[in-house]
């Protein structure tokens, strides 16, 4: 048995215990999923990357051992079109209506208004958003074909999707450099009844200074909101990312813990006590009432899971 004094002089190794659960709600917001069993799931022909699996099962083990209240899949790029997984992903959640999910279709094919419609009428009240990719380098063509569906943002085809995403009330969530924020503040002022939630702090480290102010103005929309992960994106240094602090306070201050969602913390009890240490130094100048809308609450709101 240890002394005392040998603990607290270190003499002897401790394991580290667990950090403790924050208080309020904890909402994944950002988490993707991948099946083990490629015959039953398998992933699309073209799909641009062959990721590790992370089955849903040993995702719901995680979640459950550290107190996450729900969480939305955002479904991958490797499976395109096909939702099998995402739908069976449904069937193994921990507590009814634990799980919601973000699809995947090309933003200008003729057909993806039917087709989305089409998934969110088979799963009803599960569909949260259609994820929109533009991250082509600024000055390079939109593409019209391919895996990344990095699709041009004045298509007439790109405002038909935006406008049966309004008409099916659920959301727009836009992956993108910081140099398209114009483009999609144009949209969103078009189609104002869409929510808009930008992944990953809008990667505003990847862009220039006019392209983080560009992205800030997107504040004004108050349907617009700031998804907080991938800090390491936008850092140029290592954990806990010290550069992007300053980023983290100027969204903050832009945006307010109302318009704030967490994302992408991890898939085991290591990984998720050392996101929650990063959250607490981003968000060291923040009212812990503010942190708990960021952790779990506007996206309870959001995401329609509480009133």
């Amino acid at each position: 048995m240890l002394t005392r004094r040998e603990m607290m002089a270190g003499m002897i190794a401790v394991p580290a215990l667990a950090a403790a659960r924050p208080q309020g709600p904890i909402v994944e917001s950002h988490v993707h999923l991948f099946s083990n069993d490629l015959k039953r799931f398998p992933l699309a022909p073209d799909s641009p990357y062959k990721p590790a699996p992370l089955p849903v099962e040993d995702y719901v083990s995680f979640a459950t051992s550290v107190g996450i209240d729900h969480a939305v899949i955002v479904s991958p790029e490797p499976y395109q079109d096909d939702y099998r997984y995402l739908e069976y992903c449904f069937t193994k959640e921990p507590s009814p209506g634990f799980f919601k999910g973000v699809c995947l279709f090309d933003p200008i094919a003729r057909d993806t208004p039917d087709k989305l419609s089409a998934l969110v009428g088979t799963n009803p009240g599960r569909i949260a958003a259609l994820r929109i990719h533009e991250m082509h380098n600024p000055g390079t063509p939109s593409l019209t074909s391919g895996p990344i569906k990095d699709r041009d943002m004045h298509s007439p085809a790109m405002k038909a999707t935006w406008r049966r995403v309004q008409q099916l009330h659920i959301a727009i969530q836009m992956h993108f450099l910081p140099y398209y924020a114009t483009q999609i503040g144009e949209l969103a002022a078009e189609f104002p009844e869409v929510p808009v939630i930008l992944d990953h702090l809008g990667r505003v480290g990847q862009g220039t200074p006019a392209d983080f102010a560009a992205v800030l103005k997107l504040a004004k929309f108050p349907q617009v909101y700031m998804k907080y992960s991938g800090a390491n994106y936008s850092s140029k240094e290592k954990w806990p990312y010290a550069d992007v602090r300053p980023m983290v306070r100027r969204i903050y201050d832009a945006f307010g813990a109302d318009r704030m969602l967490w994302g992408y913390f991890g898939h085991d009890r290591a990984g998720f006590d050392k996101e929650i240490e990063l959250f607490d130094i981003m968000f060291d100048h923040v009212s812990e009432a503010d942190k708990e809308k960021i952790r779990g609450g506007t996206a309870l709101r959001l995401f329609r899971w509480r009133a």
